[in-house]
Parts: C-alpha cells; sequence; structure tokens
C-alpha cells in the first residue's frame, strides 16, 4: 500500500516541482506557528508602521503624513522625557539584573541540600500574574499600609512613613526595584543552564595550573557564557524597555511623569485622547534601535562565539 506521503509526493512530481516529504511534513507542522506569528506579530507591526505615518483618528478621516509624527515629537517635552527614562529605566534594570543574575546562577549551581526545591522557589516571582504581583507591590509601597515602611520603622531606619510612590526618586528607584525582582529568575534560570553545560574537566585543568577563584571565573566561567548573556541581555532588553505593567500599576507614569515610558505614554495617547497616529509613532521609535543592536548580536554570535 502507498503511504499519503509518496501519493503527494507523486502528484507534486506530475507538475514539475519534486518536494521531499520531509519537507510537506515539517511545513505542515510549521503553518500553524506562522500563521499564528502572521496573525499576531506580523500584521500588528505593518499597521502599527501605517498609523505612525498618518494622522489617525479614532474616528475620523485618515491622512498620510510621512515621518511627521516621529519629527513632532523630538520637539515635545514629555516625549524627550519619557525616552530619556525609558533608556535609563532599562539601563539601571537590566544592569542590576544581569550582576545579580550571574550571582544568583552561581549559587544555585552549588550542590547542597534542598537546593532543588530552592532553585523551584527562585521561579516564583517569574510565574506570579504580572498584575497581582504589581497590586501587592502597591500595597508594599503604599504610604500608609506599606509593610516596607512598618519594617524600616521598628528597626529605627526611618521615623516615619515614607511616600516611596510618591517622590520622583523614590518611585524610579521603586518601579527598577520591582522589574529586578520580576525578571531576576529569567536570568538566574537561564545563566545557570549555561552553567550546568561547561565541561568540569577546564576548571580542574585550570585548578592544576594554580588559577583562583577569580581567575577561573574569568577565564573559563565567562567566555563559555557569552552565547548565553548576549541572548539573555537581548530579550531582557527589549522586554524591559516595553515594560507595561509595572510602570502603570505602581505609578501610571508619575510622579510628574518621571517614570513614564514609551509603552505608558503610546496607552494614555492612544486610548486617552484617542490619538493613534502619535501613539504608533511612539510605540515604534526604538523599533529601529533595538533592531540594529539584535542584528549586529546575532552576526557577532554567530561569526565570534561557539555555542
Amino acid at each position: 500500500m502507498i503511504s499519503r506521503e509518496e501519493v503527494l509526493h507523486q502528484r507534486i512530481s506530475a507538475y514539475g516541482v519534486r518536494i521531499r516529504p520531509e519537507t510537506v511534513t515539517a511545513w505542515s507542522f510549521l503553518l500553524p506557528t506562522v500563521l499564528l506569528l502572521l496573525v499576531l506579530a506580523v500584521y500588528p507591526l505593518i499597521y502599527a508602521f501605517f498609523l505612525s505615518m498618518t494622522d489617525a483618528q479614532v474616528s475620523g478621516p485618515v491622512h498620510f503624513v510621512g515621518v511627521r509624527n516621529f519629527i513632532r515629537l523630538l520637539r515635545t517635552a514629555i516625549f524627550t522625557l519619557t525616552l530619556s527614562n525609558t533608556v535609563w529605566y532599562t539601563l539601571a534594570a537590566v544592569t542590576a539584573k544581569l550582576a545579580l543574575g550571574l550571582a544568583l546562577a552561581l549559587v544555585l549551581a552549588q550542590r547542597a541540600p534542598g537546593m532543588r526545591w530552592i532553585r523551584g522557589a527562585v521561579l516564583i516571582p517569574w510565574v506570579v500574574p504580572t498584575s497581582l504581583a504589581m497590586l501587592a507591590w502597591t500595597w508594599m509601597f503604599d504610604s500608609t499600609y506599606s509593610v516596607i515602611n512598618w519594617m524600616l520603622m521598628h528597626v529605627g531606619m526611618i521615623s516615619g512613613p515614607i511616600a516611596w510612590l510618591g517622590a520622583p526618586r523614590l518611585a524610579r528607584f521603586a518601579v527598577v526595584l520591582v522589574n529586578v525582582w520580576s525578571g531576576l529568575p529569567f536570568f538566574g534560570i537561564n545563566f545557570l543552564a549555561g552553567l550546568v553545560t561547561i565541561p568540569q574537566e577546564l576548571y580542574e585543568a585550570a585548578t592544576v595550573d594554580g588559577a583562583g577563584s577569580l581567575v577561573r571565573f574569568r577565564r573559563v566561567t565567562l567566555p563559555l557564557l557569552r552565547p548565553v548573556l548576549a541572548t539573555v541581555l537581548l530579550f531582557s532588553v527589549v522586554m524591559t524597555s516595553s515594560d507595561f505593567a509595572t510602570i502603570f500599576v505602581l505609578t501610571k507614569g508619575g510622579p510628574q511623569n518621571t517614570t513614564q515610558i514609551l509603552s505608558t505614554l503610546a496607552y494614555k495617547l492612544g486610548l486617552a485622547t484617542g490619538d493613534l497616529g502619535n501613539a504608533a509613532a511612539i510605540s515604534l521609535y526604538l523599533f529601529p534601535v533595538l533592531a540594529v543592536s539584535t542584528y549586529v548580536q546575532v552576526r557577532l554570535m554567530r561569526r565570534v562565539w561557539q555555542w
């Protein structure tokens, strides 16, 4: 009996095109994912590019304006402040997650009783629903019911309640702290996965040569972790720069727009005022920078680093 793949192969060959049955099978598995990406990622991106070059509103006619929205935004004080906030927020949060995530991975890589349970517990901030986690942090930072203020007052570090989300500097610190708390497990677990793939023979050879722990970390661990570091950094920069939930739930961009980032500003313009054209332009402003950095990192990983 002729199989279904062989029949399909014969029919395709009859039209002068030869396609291997394995190729057809592979594409049949990939097709649902490709369709989902086209509907949920590619189409919205193309439509956002279209909106960013128009004066589209929630209602009314749409006129093509080219790059006028992007140029106009650079002349507005709120946008320049938001752009600098986004860059600062991303750099601060990613740097902290990188350093703490690497330290966490080194600790989790140790063999100790109960380490499996500890590794599972580390994932809790990552798997907890974002909305619930942000509501809990909002309560913890509340000037009246803050458990953080209660602890600091009982140990004598402060004399009165602190408005964590009411002062500009403290609010910026608070949103970075929450982002680091929620994203640290992603760094730690990925770095741990990279650490366990490093052959122990390399560490043993370095020890025999007289290398200390710091030298082994610099000469063995870091070079072999570079591909993992680059991949995690790439994902984290993209996710952190567009971290809508943390900012919106905790501060909504306040106080005085000191925690406003591009995603929250685009939301306010697009839904609150109905200015879809400028909102789309704001959401796409970092796209060229992120696209170029992604391309450069991928090229470097392929040319220089070995997996």
